[in-house]
């Protein structure tokens, strides 16, 4: 069973000029990256993050993202929730920026983004 590594909100990005301005002004967070979205760290704990997608980045939209640490838990997970006959909603994929990962719809009808950075 694969193990969380860290859990990243997504808060929504309408404004991300202005949100970006929020986050890093008046809660101290870095901007880590810019482009495709806009991520957001803790200087003294990386791995506390923020992403804030732009409006129609994402289709469909996670509301969260789940790091599992190593593209072969995100394989493994993939597996379990084929296994399980569970909802994909984004199929699994390499992304051009780094990422391993797929979409997966909860019980709740969240969609959520499992993840981790290939090498």
């Amino acid at each position: 069973m694969p193990t969380p590594a860290r859990v990243i909100p997504y808060p929504g990005g309408r404004d991300i000029a202005a949100s970006r301005d929020f986050y890093a002004e008046a809660l101290g967070f870095r901007v880590a990256m810019t482009d495709p979205v806009l991520c957001l760290d803790s200087p003294g704990n990386p791995g506390a993050q923020l992403i804030l997608l732009p409006p129609g980045a994402e289709r469909p939209r996670p509301g969260f993202g789940v790091d599992l640490g190593d593209p072969a838990a995100v394989d493994a997970a993939h597996a379990e929730a084929l296994r399980r006959g569970l909802r994909i909603e984004y199929p699994l994929t390499d992304e051009p920026w780094g990422v391993h990962r797929f979409f997966l719809e909860d019980p709740g009808g969240t969609i959520v983004n499992i993840l981790a950075h290939n090498g």
